[in-house]
């Protein structure tokens, strides 16, 4: 046995049940994330890609100053990091604690080191062999001129769904919404509570009440819920509200909640705009009086200041004449978004696009690294079960089994499909020399596994009851209610927390965790009902940054606010960076399938065609945000991205065996074959029920869309797969020939 000072760092006994701390489990994520990197990715460019410095890579083949640039391996690997890491590391992970930590710790671990960081190595590697061809041109290459066609198609479906996904996550973290409460929904207000009438939410059509702290929620079907925050109800005009004898509040027909936007986060990354338009100016216009170097830095410190400035700043405009200006509802948010996409694809990439990239960067690679610091100094406890039995079947968060929902749940921090476009893309023109496919592909891969296995942990360190808070959508509360009750009490958290029960219990960094308290920390931020992972993560965030810097003795609840908001910002900026590139790479894919139709939509510099692609992009993935939820369009976007892996993989595996190395395919057809086995099986379960359940339920044209979209990109894939296995069976065979590699000549 350990000696008890030890044994607390790993682990602790709480109403008679272990809880676990996080240091340690991060601590042997990172061990093994070094091995792995250490040997198996040197086996991989040693015997499988065979990497050799001797040949010329398409960066001094090619080279033209523009696309193709001989780049260092280290400034190469900060913009390979940059373009894959989207939100899919910081969100999957947050939805799929409903399964509890150990599954997906397990999943992040052993997927990225054998699935997605050989994936996106090999297809680098693949690209780099081939004069830096795309993902389409590579399936042409070794396929034959059909696959290429179905390969653009389902990039282009993949792309459209991807950047809904990302786009309904920084919706739901920004923008209010309004939900509707069923009629009869009794409400208990506490002894001495009283409603009084909302300014700011006037409306000819609807009365507006704000309900004090403590109230009891008695829905209609039966569930009873305890809202320890403040909150606003909408009724139609001209009726009263219904009292009982008790003086109890009845809901009304039409009668619904109001969530407020969030101003704040919406101010501050609205500032990351114009500070990443000036820092593109200072970089391009600059070296007219400074060195290009001196110009870079000029602009890496302005926009370093402008943006932490703008975190602070944003404090004031709650409450200020700019608050109506920033606290946009739903609609006002999804149009916002989607005016952004727009601009930033048909821009001029050095004006907005490449400054926002690089001062993203800093942000990024900083943030996670304060936050593996912030793990090890306040070793947080994991509140989180480690296998959580209650909702193996599915919960609020996401539905479905725990097979195989958690491997469509987390996605990009273990194998995402979307990296094979970036492998495929810009990087591959740039590579100096071969051996820099190893750090760049592999390595990079890895700090994306690491980002997602961090996420995971902030999101596991919160109370269970605060978890749920937030991420149960208000529509479902009377749904599983009664299950999360039963969750507090097998955990033994939930006693005393409300009036209805009786104890209390401390939080995992000494601060108040009724979500009442966590709201006025952060700001008087709405957190109730928040799903898509975003603020659960910034509220864990945090917590955490809190805890490690309690030794300080600074007033952290006064502070907290600001971490929150700057979490925000950093995930914000995780995904607009994402949009942003994904829109371009769409219209990109969308303007060469029009030029079959009129050959000026091929030229990206006629703005006619650059516009209309890019506006059928946009509405394309700003409809799809409209009319979804986290709970449809997440999966559907979890098995897109994962399908398009299984056709990267299943690429490089017919690469391997065209070029005689059979020996060699089972590294990436085993990882192909359990993503084909988890995400066909899950595309077939939403197919099959979810998406009919939804037309059951009345929403009958998002039910039949989720299910075209969800066919289609599983069709596309399923007949790739049949390409490539006749293929496979034809030169094993010995019906088909070999190919020789394609290679460049060799240095000297």
């Amino acid at each position: 046995m350990f000696p008890a000072f030890i044994a607390e760092w790993f682990y602790e006994e709480v109403n008679g049940t272990v809880v676990y701390r996080a240091m340690p489990v991060l601590l042997g994520a990172l061990c093994v994330l070094a091995l792995a990197y250490r040997y198996y990715s040197a086996f991989l460019a040693a015997k499988v890609a065979a990497l050799d410095d001797r040949r010329v890579t398409p960066a001094h083949r090619f080279q033209d100053g523009h696309n193709y640039d001989p780049t260092g391996r280290w400034v190469l690997f900060g913009h390979h990091f940059a373009a894959i890491a989207g939100a899919g590391p910081l969100i999957g992970p947050v939805l799929a604690i409903q399964y509890g930590y150990f599954p997906g710790i397990l999943w992040l671990v052993v997927g990225v080191c054998f699935a997605g960081a050989v994936q996106d190595m090999l297809v680098l590697a693949a690209s780099v062999r081939r004069g830096g061809k795309s993902l389409a041109e590579i399936a042409r290459a070794e396929i034959g001129r059909p696959a290429v066609v179905v390969v653009s198609a389902a990039i282009l479906f993949i792309v459209i769904i991807a950047l809904a996904g990302l786009g309904f996550v920084v919706v739901k973290a920004l923008g209010g919404d309004e939900v509707r409460l069923a009629e009869g929904t009794r409400i208990v207000l506490p002894e001495g509570g009283q409603l009084r009438s909302e300014p700011g939410w006037e409306t000819s059509k609807f009365a507006v009440y704000r309900f004090p702290e403590g109230c009891q929620v008695h829905h209609a079907a039966g569930a009873v819920t305890y809202r320890s925050e403040s909150f606003v109800i909408a009724v139609p005009s001209g009726s009263e509200l219904p009292r009982t004898a008790q003086g109890d509040v009845l809901l009304p027909k039409d009668a619904k909640e109001l969530v407020p936007g969030s101003s704040w986060g919406t101010f501050t990354i609205a500032c990351t705009i114009p500070i990443a338009i000036v820092m593109g100016l200072m970089m391009r216009y600059g070296t007219r009086w400074m060195s290009h170097r001196a110009a870079t830095v000029a602009a890496s410190v302005f926009g370093l200041i402008a943006v932490l400035a703008s975190v602070i700043v944003g404090n004031y405009v709650p409450g200020s004449p700019l608050e109506s200006w920033f606290s946009l509802t739903r609609e006002q948010t999804i149009l916002a978004l989607t005016i952004y996409g727009f601009s930033a694809a048909v821009l001029p990439v050095w004006l907005l696009l490449l400054p926002r990239d690089y001062l993203s960067s800093f942000l990024k690679i900083g943030t996670v690294g304060l936050i593996v610091v912030g793990v090890f100094v306040a070793n947080p406890r994991l509140e989180c079960p480690p296998v959580n039995h209650t909702f193996l079947n599915g919960g609020p968060t996401f539905r479905g089994n725990i097979f195989p929902f958690l491997f469509i749940c987390i996605m990009c921090g273990a194998v995402s499909g979307f990296h094979s476009l970036v492998s495929s893309g810009t990087t591959p023109k740039m590579v100096d020399k071969e051996s820099d496919v190893r750090p760049i592909g592999y390595g990079a891969m890895l700090m994306e596994g690491l980002v997602g296995v961090v996420a995971l942990i902030a999101a596991a360190s919160l109370p269970q009851e605060l978890y749920y808070d937030i991420n149960t959508p208000l529509p479902d509360v009377p749904r599983f209610q009664e299950r999360l009750n039963e969750l507090y009490a097998s955990l033994g958290i939930r006693e005393g927390r409300d009036p209805l029960h009786a104890a209390n219990v401390d939080s995992p960094t000494h601060l108040p965790v009724d979500l009442n308290s966590v709201e006025r920390m952060v700001g008087g931020e709405a957190l109730r009902g928040r799903t898509g992972g975003a603020v659960t993560l910034a509220v864990g965030m945090a917590f955490i940054f809190s805890k490690a810097l309690a030794w300080t003795g600074l007033a952290l609840e006064k502070v907290m606010s600001y971490w929150y908001h700057f979490a925000i910002m950093f995930e914000a900026l995780f995904i607009l960076t994402t949009i942003d590139a994904g829109t371009r790479i769409a219209r990109f894919l969308l303007q060469e399938a029009l030029g079959k139709i009129h050959p000026k939509f091929e030229q990206t510099n006629w703005p006619p065609g650059a516009w209309l692609a890019t506006f059928l992009v946009t509405a394309g993935w700003g409809i799809l945000i409209h009319g979804g939820s986290i709970d449809t369009i997440w999966p559907m976007f979890g098995i897109a991205n994962q399908l398009l892996a299984v056709m990267a993989l299943a690429l490089v595996t017919t690469m391997l065996i065209n070029a005689g190395r059979l020996r060699y395919a089972p590294v990436t057809l085993l990882p192909m074959l359990f993503v084909t086995s988890t995400t066909m099986t899950a595309g077939v379960e939403m197919v099959g029920y979810q998406f009919p359940a939804m037309i059951a339920a009345g929403q009958v044209w998002k039910g039949y869309l989720n299910i075209g979209l969800t066919l289609f990109v599983m069709a596309s894939v399923g007949s790739l797969l049949l390409m490539a296995v006749s293929r496979w069976v034809g030169v094993v065979g010995g019906l088909l020939p070999t190919r020789v590699e394609e290679t460049a000549p060799s240095v000297g």
